[in-house]
């Protein structure tokens, strides 16, 4: 049986790890792979984690590193301490990871120092800005994994730019990679789950005035940088064609807070959302604005236009189709977008994401190499360090 080790901690992490984790638990993979989840508790609240893994049906935890909030430094340390002693104890044949996350880049670490083989779901994303942590998380990754499965052609394009091109997914390994184009991950979470969304999370969309627009905010770039969060709140606030409603997180209510940066009557601050009520919310709302990676696609697969609150994207596909206006924090960039959107503009109707099938393609790429896997390297070099 071949024995995959999940490393998620954050709230995109656990939608993409539910299209994975439940069909590895299906009959026609459940013999053939053991799954052990490891949560580094990067997201550690209520709202952020526990309610995804409920909702979704995700397995609990099998062990949870409790690593909370710090700086990146020393965050990532103490996932890749914890990380590492469980491969050790569990000499896993595979180490998945998702994403750009610190937890993703500690799980790539640990895996490779250990030289236990590395899938990276999520490959070859560039938003070519390094200052970004998960522009650098994700070239770390990228360049330390064995598989690479990618959501579009652009992505398998971006990694040949660094030297990375695919070898084929028969006897790969860290020197000569399996470069794949799946399709979209999220893209299948979405499919499998909108009806359940629409119907348990659709309490929350009752009790808000109809229409609005809705907005999430929450990278560092911006809640850190008071001249950026200033100039995102002068343009909002000036916007009075819908309301606003604003699943908040705690971090960066603390942030407007230290800032006494003053919002409008018509922005709605609420708690942060579950991923049900998050869908609910994208599917009823006129239009979105974002600083995050994720609901920039969410936008696309419920019709709506998005208006992304950074100076560049990794899914530039969604710019160039015309789904997404990218304004960074600019006040009058924000501003024409936002006019641009309430008028009802549309992205040209072209498929982007895959069939929805992403998680068939990655189970049955890895499954062809079992073999090699295992024998990756001998069992006593795992332990063996430099």
């Amino acid at each position: 049986m071949l024995h995959v080790m999940t490393v998620v901690g954050a709230r995109p992490q656990f939608i993409k790890a539910a299209v994975l984790s439940r069909k590895v638990r299906t009959k026609k993979f459940s013999e053939i792979i053991k799954e052990t989840i490891v949560h580094t508790g990067q997201h550690y609240d209520e709202m952020m984690s526990d309610v995804f893994f409920r909702q979704m049906g995700i397995p609990q935890p099998d062990f949870n590193l409790g690593v909370g909030s710090g700086n990146h430094g020393e965050v990532t340390a103490k996932m890749l301490q914890g990380i590492e002693t469980l491969i050790l104890e569990l000499k896993p044949d595979l180490v998945m990871v998702y994403g750009d996350t610190n937890s993703t880049l500690a799980g790539a670490l640990a895996a490779s120092k250990l030289h236990i083989p590395i899938a990276h779901v999520e490959a070859g994303l560039r938003s070519y800005m390094m200052v970004m942590p998960e522009e650098q998380n994700r070239r770390i990754t990228d360049h330390l994994s064995t598989w690479l499965f990618c959501p579009t052609q652009v992505a398998v394009k971006n990694l040949e730019k660094e030297g990375i091109t695919n070898n084929g997914s028969c006897k790969p390994d860290v020197d000569n990679k399996a470069v794949l184009v799946c399709g979209d991950i999220m893209y299948e979470a979405y499919l499998y789950y909108k009806d359940k969304a629409l119907m348990e999370g659709g309490a929350i969309v009752q009790l808000i005035e109809k229409p609005f627009v809705l907005l999430t905010l929450h990278r560092a770039e911006n809640t850190d940088n008071p001249e950026r969060l200033s100039s995102i709140f002068e343009a909002l606030n000036q916007f009075k064609t819908y309301p606003i409603v604003f699943p908040a997180h705690p971090r960066t209510r603390k942030c407007m807070e230290k800032m006494n940066i003053e919002i409008a009557k018509n922005i709605h601050l609420i708690d942060p959302v579950g991923y049900f009520d998050m869908l609910s919310l994208e599917n009823d709302c006129e239009f979105i604005i974002t600083d995050s990676g994720g609901v920039q696609k969410e936008a696309y697969f419920a019709g709506k236009m998005c208006i992304t609150l950074r100076d560049s994207t990794e899914w530039v596909e969604l710019v160039e189709e015309g789904w997404n206006i990218v304004t960074g924090t600019d006040k009058t960039k924000i501003l024409n977008a936002l006019q641009v959107c309430s008028q009802g503009e549309k992205g040209n109707n072209v498929k982007l994401y895959g069939d929805g099938n992403t998680s068939d393609i990655i189970l049955n790429s890895i499954l062809k190499n079992v073999e090699i896997l295992r024998d990756f390297v001998p069992q006593d070099d795992k332990q063996t360090s430099s």
